[in-house]
């Protein structure tokens, strides 16, 4: 018996709640005051609609957590006098700090939805969450998220299909998930004892290697393909040095979370001689189709080729201990990578 299993065995599909189950759901923020000004009504209406259902059976409030020393969120949150909304302030970098002072001040919440503070709920967004953590009883529920651009996109973006998630049927397990559109069953979590870590730094992996961890410890995650976030994408994403960026850092993180969760040095070893192996892979394969791209003059070869040399240039900087730290301050953002003791 797993020590999930308790806390699985006391989702109210299987027990009848005596009180109203609170759920907390989280903002993580850092200097967007204009971002938050326009979704925390949404997510203020999200908590109404949910709180106000017939059955009485949850309570919801909005907790926005600030990573900025100069808490530029707390005027805004003071400014809406919502009862339902509250505010933190975390004074430690980088957002698996945040994400666990999310976990700390939900308190007592049973569920804890997080959302970014760029992403804007879609009806139903919050609902669908809960509804699909009552159906199955699992520990961590996960949504969609689309794409809304500022302008339009060059053609060979869209060709490459680059900002377009993954969607499948509600209820499928999966093996890890996003932080963007996640709600969390505090129970279980706690039962388990993870917490957010991240082996980038001030870069992302954070929520890769806590759904990773539950996971490996028995939790059930699940899709829910009804709830969704829609991420605004800004004009300074939308290029090709951006996409680029983005493809070494997820190719350095998918190296750099195998290593942080292996134990042993000589686990890590192999950890980093197979990232090798499929990063050098991942550039020749990349590189010919990017080639077969140019002769053929077709955009969605090159575009998803050259990504795959960018991917595969990452995995083996992590593989040879580069991390880059995508939010890095103070403009370091390229170091060693070294995995506490």
């Amino acid at each position: 018996m797993t020590a999930l299993q308790p806390a699985v065995a006391t989702t109210p599909a299987t027990t009848p709640a005596t009180a109203p189950l609170r759920v907390t759901v989280a903002v993580p923020t850092f200097r967007r005051p204009h971002d938050l000004r326009a979704g925390l009504p949404m997510l203020l209406q999200h908590a109404r609609e949910v709180s106000a259902d017939p059955s009485g059976r949850y309570v919801v409030d909005v907790l926005v957590v600030d990573n900025d020393p100069g808490r530029s969120a707390e005027a805004l949150v003071a400014e809406l006098g919502a009862p339902q909304l509250r505010y933190a302030a975390e004074p430690t970098p980088g957002i698996a700090a945040v994400r666990n002072r999310a976990l700390d001040e939900a308190g007592s919440a049973r569920l804890l939805a997080f959302i970014d503070d760029d992403e804007r709920p879609e009806p139903g967004w919050l609902a669908r969450l809960v509804e699909t953590w009552e159906t199955t009883g699992a520990a961590v529920v996960s949504g969609r998220i689309l794409a809304d651009y500022a302008g339009e996109l060059d053609p060979w973006i869209r060709a490459g299909d680059f900002f377009v998630r993954r969607s499948m049927p509600t209820g499928t397990p999966i093996d890890v998930a996003a932080a963007g559109n996640l709600l969390l069953d505090l129970d279980q979590v706690r039962a388990v004892g993870v917490r957010f870590e991240s082996p980038l730094g001030m870069g992302a992996g954070e929520d890769t290697v806590f759904s990773r961890t539950l996971v490996n410890a028995g939790a059930r995650m699940v899709w829910c393909n009804e709830s969704a976030a829609v991420d605004f994408v800004p004009l300074e994403r939308m290029t090709r040095t951006w996409v680029l960026t983005r493809a070494w850092s997820h190719g350095n993180a998918t190296v750099l979370v195998d290593l942080w969760l292996t134990r042993s040095r000589l686990a890590r070893a192999r950890v980093r001689a197979r990232g090798l192996g499929r990063g050098v892979l991942r550039v020749g394969g990349g590189a010919a189709r990017w080639a077969l791209g140019l002769a053929t003059r077709n955009l969605r070869h090159q575009a998803r080729g050259l990504r795959a040399v960018l991917r595969g240039a990452g995995m083996i900087g992590g593989a040879c201990g580069l991390v880059f730290e995508e939010y890095g301050r103070g403009g370091r953002r390229l170091r060693r990578h070294r995995r506490p003791a």
